[in-house]
């Protein structure tokens, strides 16, 4: 193998290392975008598995994007439980606005590492999430703000965090997908 290939791996497994700082951009992409394809094929339960039990999944309020969860209200603010709520009650049709779902497709662009350390890494990354849904096309555009860490050698999620761009939510007027 030359220099600039890379093994073949699936998208989320990674190689076993001893410190955070030693996972590469490329390894961050990796697993982001093996990420957005489990949400886009809707393979929740497999989605799920990338987060730890204590991890939170955030989207803050438009107005007020860079105030913490435990400061401010936000559009979104589930623990694991709430989470994984969110998660049966999309799959079991109760959520009658997703009934039947939206189809997404997610796009990931200027992932950046802003800190390592051997705990945790701290990522960014651009997003868009299209919502198409009645023959109408919805553009969620945002910031991606991640903490992850190491867990069998491969990442999970301790913070997901999704900063929309957004001044407001017209004319989608609600989040009933996951970002």
């Amino acid at each position: 193998m030359h220099g600039h290939e890379r093994a073949m791996t699936s998208p989320l497994a990674l190689t076993p290392m001893n410190t955070l700082a030693r996972f590469s951009r490329q390894d961050v992409e990796d697993f982001l975008f093996g990420e957005a394809a489990l949400l886009d094929e809707l393979k929740l339960d497999d989605w799920l598995k990338l987060f730890l039990d204590d991890a939170h999944y955030l989207v803050p309020s438009l107005d007020v994007r860079e105030a913490g969860y435990q400061d401010s209200l936000y559009l979104v603010m589930d623990d694991m439980h709430r989470l994984r709520s969110r998660v049966h009650q999309y799959q079991g049709h109760a959520m009658w606005v997703e009934n039947p779902p939206s189809r997404t497709r997610r796009m990931i662009a200027n992932t950046r590492i802003v800190s390592a350390s051997i705990e945790e890494l701290r990522v960014t990354a651009n997003f868009i999430v299209y919502r198409i849904r009645e023959e109408v096309v919805d553009a969620y555009v945002g910031r991606y703000e991640h903490v992850l860490v190491s867990v069998e050698g491969g990442l999970r999620f301790r913070e997901r965090k999704a900063i929309l761009d957004l001044q407001a939510l017209r004319p989608h007027g609600k989040i009933s997908i996951i970002l």
